[in-house]
């Protein structure tokens, strides 16, 4: 089974077991033999480390990541992929399939049964349609992993890891920055898929911060200002607030004044600290967000 990036192999294998792609899934296998290999060199599996997969497909980066993990913990959405899986990971023992949606698995006992006592992080290759929802619950849900390593649109990678203050910013990038240090490691052309897709893609890295809040009230009102911040980005940071908080202009004027913000600047030009200090004074006026 080496040479599972061959076209001929992955026809023949699929063939056999009479699957077919399914656009609605967002399936496109990996073919480019460098890519996997890198992906599991970077996403810090090694001994003692367990390996959260979501979306194996037929097992190409499974099979690189089990190569260097402790263990690795597959989950797989498509039940005509099982017995692919079956075949393709025979040789792997330290690793397990399992059959779910990876938005409504028990997540932090599942983590527990397949990786006890070892450090986890998470390496995959995201479908496109389903990016920032995966990315966010695994960031939200505080998990005991220390970082996602994962293949995504190019143009999500970068306003994933866009810098706040910049044009590229945007509610996604600072939710990212909460709770991670993101960066863009390596691009993917379109043509190390099968079948293609119409767009490049792109590694990204999440390293978990651990400074990160996590005080679910300054949570919720730090959110509650970057949505409703960037919820008319073409406005005024006044008249975005006003609107998405539905409070008078005059007190977000006064909240605003307070956290030192111009009440003429623009969601995407705001720092992190920015953020932060509105929301401290959003919680001190009782979070009436």
């Amino acid at each position: 089974m080496n040479q599972l990036t061959d076209i001929s192999t992955i026809r023949e294998i699929l063939d056999r077991h009479g699957f077919h792609f399914s656009k609605s899934l967002g399936q496109n296998f990996l073919i480019n033999p460098s890519v996997c290999p890198r992906m599991a060199e970077s996403c810090g599996a090694g001994k003692g480390v367990g390996v959260l997969e979501i979306g194996p497909g037929i097992g190409v980066l499974t099979r690189e990541l089990a190569r260097v993990a402790e263990k690795v913990a597959a989950i797989e959405l498509d039940t005509r992929l099982l017995p692919v899986l079956e075949e393709t990971l025979a040789d792997f023992p330290n690793v397990s399939v399992i059959h779910g949606d990876v938005m409504t698995l028990d997540l932090p006992p599942l983590l527990e049964c397949e990786f006890p006592g070892m450090d986890v992080v998470v390496c995959a290759n995201l479908p496109y349609y389903i990016t920032s929802p995966v990315i966010m619950r695994l960031l939200e849900e505080d998990l005991p992993i220390s970082a996602l390593t994962v293949m995504v649109q190019k143009e999500a990678a970068v306003r994933i890891c866009a810098e706040p203050g910049t044009r590229e910013c945007g509610a996604v990038s600072v939710a990212v920055r909460y709770y991670s240090e993101p960066e863009i490691l390596f691009p993917v052309s379109r043509g190390s898929f099968m079948p293609a897709p119409n767009v490049d893609s792109a590694v990204i890295r999440l390293r978990m911060r651990p400074d990160r809040e996590r005080d679910p009230e300054k949570r919720r009102d730090f959110f509650r200002v970057v949505r409703a911040s960037f919820g008319q980005r073409r406005k005024t940071i006044l008249n975005s607030l006003a609107s998405g908080l539905a409070l008078p202009k005059q007190e977000v004027s006064q909240l605003l004044e307070n956290a030192g913000i111009p009440a003429n600047a623009r969601a995407e030009q705001l720092t992190m600290e920015q953020f932060s200090r509105l929301a401290a004074e959003i919680g001190k006026n009782g979070g009436t967000v």
